[in-house]
C-alpha cells in the first residue's frame, strides 16, 4: 500500500496542505493516519478520495454538498441510489455552466470577427 506524506499528498492532489487539514478538520477527509512522530500519512485511498473531492470542487460543488456526499459513501451500499441522485443533480448544474460558458464564448467570437473585420 502507498502512503503519501504531506508533501506528496499536495503534489498528488493538487490541493495546499492547509485545504488538506481543513477537509479533514471537517469531516470531508476521513481521519488521516499518523506516523509515530504524529505526522500526517496519507494513503492511496485518501488520495483517490482527494481526487473525487477535486473533481466535484472544480466543477462548483458547495462544501456543504460534497460533505453530504462524503456521509452518504460512509453509510454504504444502501446509499447508492441517493448518491446516484445527488450527482445527478450535480452534473445538470455543470451542464448548465458549460451551456452558459459555450454561450459567452460565441460571444467572444462574435466580436472577434467583427473586430477582424474592422482590419
Amino acid at each position: 500500500m502507498s502512503v503519501y506524506t504531506p508533501a506528496e499528498a499536495v503534489e498528488e492532489t493538487g490541493f495546499s496542505i492547509d485545504t488538506l487539514r481543513y477537509y479533514e478538520k471537517i469531516g470531508l477527509l476521513e481521519r488521516v493516519d499518523r506516523n509515530a512522530a504524529g505526522q500526517r500519512r496519507f494513503s492511496q485511498e485518501d488520495v483517490g478520495w482527494l481526487g473525487m473531492v477535486r473533481c466535484l470542487r472544480d466543477t462548483g460543488m458547495p462544501i456543504a454538498t460534497m460533505l453530504r456526499f462524503a456521509e452518504l459513501v460512509r453509510a454504504g451500499d444502501h446509499t447508492v441510489p441517493d448518491r446516484i441522485r445527488l450527482l445527478e443533480e450535480h452534473d445538470r448544474q455543470v451542464q448548465g455552466q458549460i451551456a452558459n460558458l459555450a454561450e459567452r464564448q460565441s460571444y467572444i467570437h462574435h466580436k472577434i470577427s467583427y473586430y477582424r473585420s474592422l482590419l
